[in-house]
């Protein structure tokens, strides 16, 4: 079975952190990325991304679907831009060097290649720490983490339920495509795309009810349990901060001054202009 978005167990630095702590560095290290439109900047942050992963034991093909669907996405993302405002470099920075003209206002300038390579690399920037975040953070040590820092546990309780469904919902729809090939529905790349997405959307039924069915089966245990009833509640995953914690959140701080830095007083706007 694919995974998709859940948690994946590895022995390693970044699995030790606490779940809050690599909250508190996925904020500030997006905030960092999201801010600037500089290339150099945003390739760095990239390469650090790439060396976290190293770190962390986490393997391209455990990851291959989100890498793969983010790459798409990022590719009709630059190409409906293109589409939409093809000029939209040249008024961010000012100048016009233009590289080929294909038909109409669609002329590829240098400006409006920067304004994409920049957006290209936020995705490199900031995708694989929100993919580092997802496969390295139980969820159960993660609401205790949340709680920790002052997060009321009946919202980190339900923070800890949604990340433990999605694998639940992954295992539900693998088991019911097997139980359609079972009964001869053709699901494999044999088939034609149309007849897939046919079969795919016809899964949605029996999947939506299996998972009220388990909605209601949580609800009605925590209720038996008296969920909510005091104002605490104690952890099995409960979790200290340690140096990598902290080391973690300075990186987080260091990467959002940074960017404050060069916006501020290197480039003085968002942008990194090198056409003056």
């Amino acid at each position: 079975m694919m995974n998709i978005f859940n948690y994946i167990d590895r022995k390693s630095p970044v699995h030790a952190m606490t779940g809050a702590a690599k909250l508190v560095c996925l904020l500030l290290w997006s905030f960092g990325a999201m801010s600037s439109f500089d290339p150099r900047f945003l390739f760095a942050l990239f390469v650090v991304a790439l060396i976290l992963f190293k770190i962390s034991k986490i393997k391209v093909a455990d990851i291959r679907f989100m890498l793969g669907f983010t790459l798409v996405f990022c590719i009709l993302n630059n190409l409906l831009i293109f589409l939409f405002s093809p000029m939209h470099g040249t008024e961010i920075y000012g100048t016009c060097h233009e590289v080929f003209h294909i038909a109409g206002r669609y002329t590829v300038t240098q400006e409006q290649l920067l304004y994409h390579l920049n957006v290209f690399l936020k995705y490199l920037a900031t995708i694989p720490i929100v993919l580092l975040f997802v496969t390295t953070t139980d969820p159960s040590e993660f609401a205790s983490s949340l709680n920790r820092i002052g997060v009321n546990y009946k919202i980190a309780y339900s923070v800890s339920l949604a990340l433990r469904y999605i694998p639940d919902i992954q295992r539900e729809y693998h088991d019911i495509t097997l139980s359609l090939q079972a009964r001869g529905i053709e699901m494999s790349k044999k088939a034609s795309l149309g007849a897939r997405l046919k079969t795919a959307s016809g899964t949605l039924v029996p999947l939506i009810l299996s998972s009220m069915d388990r909605i209601e089966v949580i609800s009605n245990a925590m209720e038996l349990r008296s969920f909510g009833k005091n104002k605490k509640r104690t952890w099995y995953r409960d979790r200290k901060f340690t140096a990598w914690d902290f080391g973690a959140m300075l990186l987080g701080l260091a990467v959002l001054l940074i960017s404050i830095w060069l916006t501020s007083f290197v480039n003085r706007s968002r942008y990194y202009n090198p056409f003056i």
